[in-house]
């Protein structure tokens, strides 16, 4: 029988490459999109041509406990349970510190924090004993020292600290986060590329880690002996530790 998994922020960049990598492993994929449907549409049919895997779409806002409620409803009717949960889904907003609003900063706290403690709770009433939770953070939130991304680190140290909390909560189901570097998506590409080479070379990164390599790591690590609430990072060689 094949597992499911739901990937959360799936349309594009990493959360899209996870899902291949997934669905090249045999699983169902639950496809989690916000704004991106068109894109949404064209990985279904990449994924089902490539796979022949089941593939469901749900529009949903991660931090809405009304979508995500449904995000449930839809599991359970379509597939009855699930196997993994990966919070990809993120919100950033890239603006300096002195341009932050209260908005803007408690934005990225309601999807990135609120958004993962949301759907990791209620979305663990179906999901097997033994299930994982893989939560996608970032390198930032350890050695991160700029006047950009204050809310966006801020948020995933948040995540990470969920990690945790969590595995202690439910422990029925294992609990791993994952600190990335940089990695090639679109948004990632399209920075303000002086700030962008900064970085790489603050982070001792050679070059932009390629997404779909990465997905591959993810799905090992989910496959890994790993304990309930690790904190991995990843290093610009795929190595995690």
């Amino acid at each position: 029988m094949k597992k499911n998994v739901l990937i959360t922020g799936a349309a594009k960049g990493l959360g899209a490459a996870v899902a291949l990598a997934f669905a090249s492993k045999g699983y169902n994929i639950i496809l989690n999109y916000l704004n991106s449907k068109n894109k949404a549409i064209e990985l279904r049919k990449k994924i089902i041509k490539l796979y022949n895997v089941r593939v469901l779409l749900i529009k949903a806002d991660i931090s809405s406990e009304k979508d995500v409620d449904n995000i449930v409803k839809v599991i359970k009717k379509e597939f009855n349970s699930l196997d993994i949960l990966i919070n990809n889904a993120v919100y950033e907003n890239n603006k300096e510190y002195l341009d932050l609003t209260k908005n803007d900063f408690m934005k990225s706290l309601e999807v990135n924090v609120f958004g993962t403690f949301l759907i990791t709770t209620k979305v663990s009433s179906v999901m097997k004993k033994n299930g994982v939770v893989l939560n996608i953070s970032s390198l930032d939130t350890k050695n991160t020292y700029n006047k950009y991304e204050i809310d966006y680190v801020a948020s995933k140290a948040g995540v990470n600290s969920l990690t945790k909390t969590l595995s202690l909560a439910i422990p029925n189901l294992k609990h791993i986060t994952i600190l990335l570097p940089w990695i090639d998506t679109e948004s990632v590409k399209q920075m303000n590329q002086e700030f962008l080479k900064n970085e790489l070379k603050r982070n001792k990164q050679k070059n932009l880690l390629n997404k779909e390599k990465v997905a591959d790591k993810i799905w090992e690590i989910v496959n890994d002996d790993i304990k309930s609430g690790t904190i991995l990072e990843m290093d610009d060689n795929y190595e995690y530790r």
